[in-house]
């Protein structure tokens, strides 16, 4: 049965409903780009006193050596989880010497991409798997948009939630079913609605011009270092650098569970020319590395795939994620599309978690019809129109035949959010959600109390590059986090966990019984999962 938004709201509050949001469960994974002194990316290993990145529970790499990924356990209180990810942050600098985190999502002076370091994760099949994977990365769409820094903001539903809301809709579903097909439905109402969140929180309207040196591109000349759009919000989120042909003829389905499995599937499983002219390995190369790819299909594998949003549900050991997903359903939803606010020392906000909880709330009681081609056309134009040029006054998107203005657009969601948030105040006799609500409606119609235009104006005021920004930024940060050193018991927990990490890479580098080649066909060869 399809209820409109405002029944189903007025159900989950006669029912009680909503006193479940109140543990709804969340998670951050931030990446960071270590620097030198000098703003240069850093060329040292990942430091051993931050433990192995392969089995580390709070610090990873991304694709860089130099990339540091923060991943926090899950919470049901905000406050706490970001005072942990201020933790990992603190023990980080106690151990990086004269290096720095770069606080913006957009890298600078990169120099030749050559230099980027690709991660290295040991010895094991496992971790050799990763290394080549981002080999192949490097060869399909170059080292330096690997390089691109944000946040994922990981989150789902409270488990007491989903039967009662299952009730209330008179669904017969398995539970399993149901929750799988909710989330789909959360999913792409997010595709519809994300132009909002950029908007909101977009933070890279501006590039160094390094980044972009020597390709062809449609941003203006802020200043001879400094690359922008005048009215842009978000560039991490547009095509710069994600320039390939194999993924923009890609359609992956969210419209069920079953069809996002089996597209993506079919995208793992399809060889494409380039990359089979490529080959795997280099032949004049001997030794480990000598591998460019892990195959030549459009999607080495699943992860391949970029997009704003995906469905998760945590992997067992060896174990595929469409596999994890066809035959548990889906678990959680993860939002890609948050920049770092080079603002706040640890990117995010407690006031824009709540936020995305209100937002993530939307997506899923708005009715969700499946996305015809047409429509997912339209959805991207409006996403490309916000991220270019989101401030820009009179902006219009296209809703079917009709063109509707942003502002009228983005308050009719922000009235609906309201709505939500005051649910989610009333189950926690707080007023959080609401006042975070409000903050954000005052953007709509004041576009200079956006981060993005608070980063053009600062560089227009100082008459300054986005470098000399970046590195004041990332010094401010640096200090914040220096000044204040871990206590004893928290500075010894995170550094058993590095302890501990290292001692389970090697335990995993001596139980490998395969040659990698052995073990990769093995992962390649295990039969496809269907839901």
């Amino acid at each position: 049965m399809q209820h409109s938004f405002g029944n189903t709201l007025r159900l989950i509050q006669q029912n009680n409903v909503h006193r479940t949001f109140t543990q709804m469960v969340r998670g951050i994974e931030k990446e960071s780009l270590r620097i030198e002194p000098n703003g240069h990316l850093a060329q040292t290993p990942h430091p051993s006193a931050l433990g192995s990145a392969l089995t580390h529970p709070s610090i990873t790499t991304d694709y860089s050596e130099a990339l540091l990924e923060f991943i926090t356990p899950t919470f049901t209180d905000t406050d706490a989880m970001l005072e942990h990810l201020d933790k990992v942050h603190r023990y980080t600098y106690q151990q990086l010497d004269n290096e720095k985190l770069w606080v913006n999502s957009m890298p600078c002076i990169m120099g030749d991409e050559s230099n980027i370091p690709i991660a290295q994760y040991g010895s094991s099949n496992v971790g050799r798997m990763k290394h080549v994977y981002r080999h192949g990365l490097w060869h399909r769409y170059g080292r330096l948009m690997q390089t691109i820094a944000g946040i994922h903001y990981n989150v789902s539903m409270p488990d007491a939630f989903w039967p009662e809301y299952q009730s209330l809709l008179k669904n017969e579903d398995s539970l399993q079913d149901f929750i799988s097909s909710q989330y789909f439905g959360l999913i792409r109402n997010f595709q519809r609605f994300v132009g909002l969140v950029i908007y909101l929180f977009g933070a890279s309207p501006t590039v160094c011009g390094s980044f972009l040196k020597g390709r062809e591109h449609t941003l203006e000349n802020f200043n001879e270092s400094t690359l922008y759009l005048p009215y842009g919000t978000s560039l991490r989120m547009s095509d710069l650098g994600y320039q390939n042909d194999a993924q923009a003829d890609l359609t992956i389905s969210y419209n069920s569970l079953s069809e996002y499995v089996d597209t993506l599937t079919a995208a793992i499983q399809t060889p494409h020319s380039a990359y089979q002219q490529m080959g795997v390995k280099a032949p004049e190369k001997p030794g480990e590395e000598n591998y460019r790819q892990l195959n030549t299909n459009i999607l080495q594998i699943e992860n391949e795939y970029y997009g704003s949003i995906r469905p998760k549900r945590v992997a067992r050991s060896g174990e595929k994620p469409t596999c994890a997903l066809a035959t548990r359903g889906v678990e959680y939803i993860e939002m890609r599309c948050v920049d770092l606010n080079p603002f706040e020392p640890i990117g995010i906000t407690a006031e824009k978690i709540r936020f995305l909880d209100v937002f993530a709330v939307l997506c899923l009681l708005e009715p969700s019809a499946s996305i015809s081609a047409s429509e997912q056309l339209e959805i991207d134009s409006n996403r490309d129109a916000i991220v270019m040029e989101g401030r820009k006054p009179g902006l219009m998107l296209q809703q079917g035949d009709k063109s509707v203005p942003f502002s009228e657009w983005s308050l009719s969601l922000l009235d609906k959010m309201a709505s939500i948030a005051n649910l989610m105040d009333e189950a926690g006799k707080t007023t959080i959600y609401a006042d975070s609500i409000a903050v954000q409606r005052q953007k709509i119609n004041n576009p200079e109390q956006t981060p993005s235009a608070k980063i053009i104006k600062t560089l227009k005021d100082k008459d300054c590059g986005f470098y000399h920004f970046a590195m004041e930024q990332a010094i401010e940060a640096e200090q914040h986090f220096r000044e204040r050193p871990l206590a004893k018991d928290d500075f010894a927990f995170f550094q058993q966990q590095s302890q501990q990490s290292l001692k389970e890479q090697t335990n995993i580098e001596n139980s490998d019984t395969l040659s990698f080649e052995q073990y990769l066909n093995e992962y390649f060869e295990k039969k496809p999962c269907t839901n």
